[in-house]
């Protein structure tokens, strides 16, 4: 029994040793896994921060190249400042709008009505025949500040006698005025005809040469000898571009090729107003092909407007191009646009949407003749001119009746048949030509 018990007692002591060994072993593979685990995570972090300061290194050498290069930078170009809001220049066209509307502003609405009429000298002093300009003159432009005058060969006597004249009336104009006069050169040519000046010739046979450079000359002498005696204005040139056997127009045209009319137009305008005179083209939409004459009544043309596209409006545009300050527009009926025989000149279809938006003018237009038959047949005086403004004109020639074409404009603004605003959106284009030397000077 004794010897039994003494076997089992070894038997457990080996298992317990046994277990024991095991347990350690175990005890031992957990350490050495933690410890392994240890030394994996303490490189990954090891090897982390040594990529970390690799990149750091190279982020810190490309910092020092970027400053090194700025430094070389400054040394070579100045340092420019953070800039200072200047103040906006006042331009050309910002001070000429300060003048003009400067000068509107102070106008009384009499006065502007008045700066929208073109009138003869005898229309505004009630007298037969003016060759000088006295105390008549003076007075009656005191109370009627007219935009401008129109002088005919009536008027021309000689060089002194016209050139104190101007000198005179321009002197005691309320304001700025217009001192036209036709002269085209040839059959028209007001000045020339009296004696005072050489003529230039008709544009007809400058058109022949083919020359555009002839057309400028024309152009500049014109101006010259115009603005030397006191004119501002001349009603030329022609930009009518007429049929074979026209005899309305006749040699006062280029001719009858539109691509050689053109630039003999706008070369005039710029001979023209390169001497200080402004330039008027004319007959708006173009008389090239009429046979009636509006002097003495109703003048139409079957015309589309492609056909004015294609044969008349390129003279206009390159008028217009070239600068011209004025546009004249007929009293031509054109149904074929307008729909009825209204005269161009009191349509808004042929003023505002084809002179001013498809053409793009933006200066002034001025009317024909109102005195004309092709008007005085059908409107009355204050009738036309009220009109005329409606359809877009800025200025009206030469109405039937001064005085009731005035007071019909007047009395149109008073009861809001015309507003003042549109009677100032012309006189803004008359004082920006008649102002215009202020900012060339």
């Amino acid at each position: 029994m004794a010897k039994n018990e003494t076997y089992d007692e070894e038997i457990d002591r080996r298992e317990y040793r046994h277990k024991r060994r095991v347990r350690n072993q175990i005890i031992s593979y957990v350490v050495l896994a933690v410890i392994l685990i240890g030394l994996i995570a303490g490189g990954v972090i090891g090897v982390t921060q040594i990529i970390k300061r690799v990149n750091d290194k190279k982020q810190a050498e490309e910092l020092q190249k970027q400053l090194e290069e700025l430094a070389e930078s400054e040394e070579e170009t100045p340092v420019v400042e953070a800039p200072v809001e200047p103040e906006e220049p006042v331009g050309e066209t910002d001070y000429l709008d300060e003048i003009v509307n400067a000068c509107i502003e102070e106008m009384p609405l009499e006065d502007k009505v008045a700066g929208l009429f073109m009138i003869t000298p005898e229309e505004l002093t009630d007298t037969d025949v003016v060759i000088r300009a006295g105390d008549t003159t003076k007075e009656k432009l005191s109370e009627h500040a007219v935009g401008g005058l129109i002088y005919f060969s009536q008027n021309i006597k000689d060089s002194e006698q016209l050139t104190e004249m101007l000198q005179n009336t321009k002197n005691w104009s309320k304001y700025p005025i217009f001192l036209g006069v036709d002269e085209e050169g040839g059959t028209v040519s007001r000045v020339a005809k009296a004696g005072l000046a050489d003529d230039v010739g008709p544009m007809a046979e400058i058109g022949a040469s083919g020359d555009a450079a002839l057309a400028q000359e024309a152009g500049t002498a014109l101006g010259t000898y115009l603005s030397g005696y006191g004119f501002n204005m001349d009603f030329a040139p022609v930009a009518d571009v007429i049929v074979e056997g026209n005899t309305i127009i006749g040699d006062r045209s280029f001719g009858s090729d539109v691509n050689l009319v053109s630039p003999m137009v706008a070369a005039a305008v710029e001979g023209l107003q390169s001497s200080g005179v402004s330039a008027c083209l004319k007959h708006f939409p173009g008389l090239g092909d009429t046979t009636e004459d509006t002097h003495d009544g109703m003048a139409q043309t079957e015309k589309t407007l492609e056909e004015f596209n294609a044969t008349d409006f390129p003279v206009y545009q390159a008028g217009i191009d070239a600068g011209v300050d004025f546009v004249m527009v007929s009293h031509l009926s054109v149904p074929g646009i307008t729909g009825d025989n209204t005269p161009s000149s009191l349509s808004s279809q042929m003023i505002t949407d084809i002179l001013r938006g498809q053409l793009g003018y933006q200066g002034i237009v001025i009317t024909d003749a109102m005195n004309m038959a092709a008007i005085t047949d059908y409107y009355t005086a204050d009738q036309a001119a009220v009109m005329a403004l409606q359809a877009g004109a800025d200025m009206i020639l030469m109405p039937e009746d001064y005085e009731t074409a005035y007071q019909g404009v007047l009395d149109a603004v008073n009861n809001g048949t015309l507003t003042e605003d549109r009677i100032n959106e012309s006189l803004r284009r008359i004082y920006r030509v008649k102002y215009k030397d202020k900012v060339e000077q």
